[in-house]
This record gives C-alpha cells, sequence and structure tokens, in this order.
C-alpha cells in the first residue's frame, strides 16, 4: 500500500516538473492569441539566421513532445482534379520533408516516430493560404508553400498546397478551423 503511494506521489512530481519546465521553457508556444506577430521583411544572411533559429525552436520541441503531424491545405478554390491534388500534395510533402532533412531532423524524425501522420483540408482561397502560413509562421511551424508550373490543369505560378508539419497541437491551432478535403 506505501509503496503504491509513493510511486504516484513520484509520477506526480515527474509531472510537475516536466509541466514547469516546459511552462518557463516555451511559455508562448501554447497560448494562443488573439493577434498574430506580425511578419517583418528580413533580407539576405539576417533571414537565413531567423529561419535557422525557428527551426531550432521545432527541434527543441521535438525532445519534449511525442505527438508530430503533418497537414496538407488543398487550394479549393483551383478546383484540381483528384489526381492533380494527389500530384500537389505529394510535392509539398516532398518539399517540407526535403527542407527539415538538413534544418530539423529531429523534428523530421519525431513525425516518422509518429506513424507520417498527414491529414488533408481544404482552404478557399490563395489569400486564406497566405493567412494560414503567417500563422505556422509566428508559431514557428514549418511549412512549404507548393507552386505549380502550370502544364497542365491550372495557371502557372499558383499556390496550390501548403504542407506544416509540427506538434499536434500546435498545429491544430492553424488549420483546426478547416474542413477535410
Amino acid at each position: 500500500m506505501d509503496l503504491t503511494w509513493l510511486s504516484a506521489i513520484l509520477v506526480g512530481a515527474g509531472c510537475l516538473a516536466l509541466g514547469y519546465l516546459i511552462g518557463t521553457r516555451y511559455p508562448a508556444r501554447f497560448l494562443v492569441s488573439a493577434t498574430l506577430a506580425k511578419d517583418t521583411a528580413v533580407v539576405g544572411d539576417a533571414n537565413k539566421k531567423n529561419q535557422l533559429q525557428k527551426l531550432d525552436e521545432i527541434e527543441k520541441l521535438a525532445d519534449i513532445l511525442e505527438d508530430f503531424k503533418m497537414v496538407l491545405v488543398v487550394r479549393n478554390d483551383l478546383k484540381m482534379g483528384k489526381g492533380k491534388i494527389a500530384a500537389q500534395c505529394s510535392h509539398a510533402t516532398l518539399g517540407l520533408y526535403k527542407k527539415l532533412l538538413r534544418r530539423a531532423p529531429k523534428a523530421l524524425n519525431r513525425w516518422e516516430n509518429c506513424g507520417q501522420v498527414k491529414v488533408v483540408l481544404k482552404t478557399e482561397s490563395e489569400e486564406d493560404m497566405l493567412v494560414l502560413q503567417g500563422r505556422a509562421k509566428s508559431l514557428q511551424l514549418p511549412n512549404h508553400i507548393t507552386i505549380d508550373a502550370g502544364r497542365t490543369q491550372i495557371a502557372p505560378n499558383s499556390r496550390t498546397v501548403m504542407a506544416i508539419l509540427g506538434p499536434a497541437d500546435l498545429v491544430d491551432d492553424v488549420t483546426g478551423g478547416l474542413k477535410l478535403l
């Protein structure tokens, strides 16, 4: 009986310590803000350094959080056929994968260990997609937007699909209001 209480206290203390660590180290990550941080245009090396710092944050989260997923956001207004959507989703997945392979391998590994969860959602316009990208950037979530060459169904340089990868809760903060495709 005493051993049961002792183990319960130790587990509770461990959870409390982990919660304290996460709360002090990443306080803004888990709060949804009504106003999003405005992106500033930074040019050259400073921009690359900033991107690497953001990817460092997702790497740190990969060490402590287990539930990672990728969400693919498809523009519904382009009226792409099923095959075109499949190809564009593949491009977006591969684009983000290649970016993370070099820059955030822990996050990529965490996602792979979660079964490579992918959810496909829809948005109604390019503007809506860019707003979502802004939210993802403000939460420092890696993302990739596929731009089509325009050889088949749609106009050249059309933004077709955005891929976002990260902790499930943070990704849901960005895409939670969207519907399944």
